[in-house]
């Protein structure tokens, strides 16, 4: 794992012990931290410290282990307790870390460590703390409301075909603290949501990427200049001769580089609706892919990568599970996932994508129209309407095309294909988040597969 020995002897409080929580305490352990760590979830608890899951520790933060320790805890003799961390005074921290799903702008743990002037981090800032410690290294860092975990997969996969030890990690894959480190001459490719970058406060990029700023995530933020800004830290963190690539087709994003200007050289402006062979990349189809590829080439040659290497990683890039996802042929109809589509803008390129589509959308909405997609509605041969969200943007899409109120995704799927003919595709991009029927969007995908595998 990547630890630091800056974090020795110091005092942590983390807040969620999913994946990424978990990983953080693991590291900060092993780099001679001591951590109070909490998480509302019982098993959670129980999975990263035995015996807590229905006793809660209500102890002091600095007190020592006796018993019921964890082969991680006896293995590395370092201190951990699992306590509320609603009961304990946050002074004495050297820092709350909390998971990226944590609503900082209203919890009230985030609140009380403002008020103690305790820094609120992530595992991200945790990774830049460690970079000292790590053999040399670049890190390519990419955000964007859309198409993040296709250019970050891609950007990984170039240089993993060109012989480039990589890891990729952020909002994609494992958590960045759990892996190994990279030997001299690693490339580390994060994917970087606005809540990573909003508890991150020291992360140099070596080449930072934005793909596009659309309206998301408007709950956690005071409107959506805001969100805008927490994008642009990314390059206010960075070091001014350090490479920055920045698509500039939404007002937003071009906003954000004409503030960048003054870089010169080191900035990289990638223009809306520029031209590529797209014919030999199967897993790069559409206009969004083609920007998406663009950034994934700008950033490789940033790195030095030469055209051959360049295109190989293209041709033989596979694609993303549940991103435009290509998941059988049924009698000549096309059945493609593309479940985490969960905004319209990030469906409007998926619909332009294809001739002739059975459209099937709806989940929990984050909006009330659909109107990113309406462009790209000529497309659409029928729309199927599914989960809290199908009523609504049933009577927004039936103006434009004919609509079935299907409610399942299951019985979206059957109607779409009795009604489709061969050359069709039936494409699951819901533009809206997947809570009201499944668990997440990879739950949603899944039963889309086994819904078109029930076909046959």
């Amino acid at each position: 794992m990547i630890v630091s020995r800056a974090w020795a002897g110091k005092r942590y409080a983390v807040l969620g012990l999913a994946r990424s929580g978990a990983a953080t305490v693991r590291a900060l352990l092993s780099g001679g931290a001591s951590v109070v760590a909490w998480d509302s979830d019982a098993a959670k608890r129980e999975h990263i410290l035995p015996g807590t899951a229905q006793q809660v520790d209500h102890a002091p933060h600095d007190r020592g282990l006796s018993g019921g320790q964890s082969d991680l805890l006896r293995r590395t003799g370092k201190d951990m307790v699992v306590a509320d961390l609603d009961t304990l005074d946050l002074t004495p921290f050297d820092a709350l870390v909390v998971s990226p799903g944590v609503p900082v702008n209203t919890h009230p743990l985030a609140a009380r460590a403002r008020d103690a002037g305790v820094p609120i981090i992530g595992d991200i800032e945790l990774f830049a703390q460690a970079r000292a410690d790590l053999p040399p290294h670049r890190v390519v860092g990419i955000t964007g409301t859309n198409g993040k975990s296709t250019t970050t997969a891609l950007v990984h996969h170039i240089l993993d075909t060109a012989g480039i030890p990589a890891r990729m990690g952020g909002n994609i894959g494992l958590p960045i603290l759990a892996q190994e480190p990279l030997p001299d001459g690693g490339v580390y490719v994060l994917e970087l949501s606005s809540y990573q970058i909003d508890l991150t406060r020291t992360l140099d990029c070596d080449v930072a990427v934005l793909l596009n700023v659309t309206p998301d995530h408007l709950d956690r933020y005071d409107g959506f200049d805001a969100y805008a800004d927490a994008k642009a830290r990314l390059f206010a963190m960075q070091s001014p001769r350090h490479a920055a690539i920045v698509a500039i087709g939404d007002a937003a994003s071009a906003r954000i580089a004409r503030g960048l200007s003054s870089r010169g050289a080191a900035l990289t402006k990638i223009a809306p609706g520029v031209c590529l062979d797209q014919s030999r990349w199967p897993s790069l189809q559409g206009p969004h892919n083609a920007q998406n590829a663009l950034a994934a080439i700008t950033a490789c040659e940033a790195l030095g990568l030469t055209a051959v290497q360049i295109d190989r990683g293209l041709e033989t890039f596979a694609g993303l599970p549940h991103r435009m996802e290509r998941v059988a042929v049924v009698d000549g109809v096309t059945y493609v996932n593309d479940s985490k589509a969960t905004n319209p803008d990030s469906v409007a390129p998926a619909l332009a994508a294809f001739p002739r589509i059975h459209w099937i959308v709806g989940g929990r909405a984050k909006g009330d129209d659909l109107d990113a997609c309406l462009p790209q509605i000529g497309h659409v041969a029928r729309a199927y309407t599914i989960g809290e969200a199908g009523p609504r943007f049933a009577e927004v899409l039936r103006p434009y095309v004919d609509v079935s109120e299907a409610g399942t995704l299951e019985a979206a799927v059957a109607q779409a294909a009795a009604a489709a003919s061969a050359g069709d595709v039936v494409l699951l991009s819901p533009a809206a988040a997947s809570f009201d029927q499944f668990r997440d969007y990879e739950h949603r995908g899944a039963a889309f597969r086994a819904a078109v595998e029930a076909l046959t």
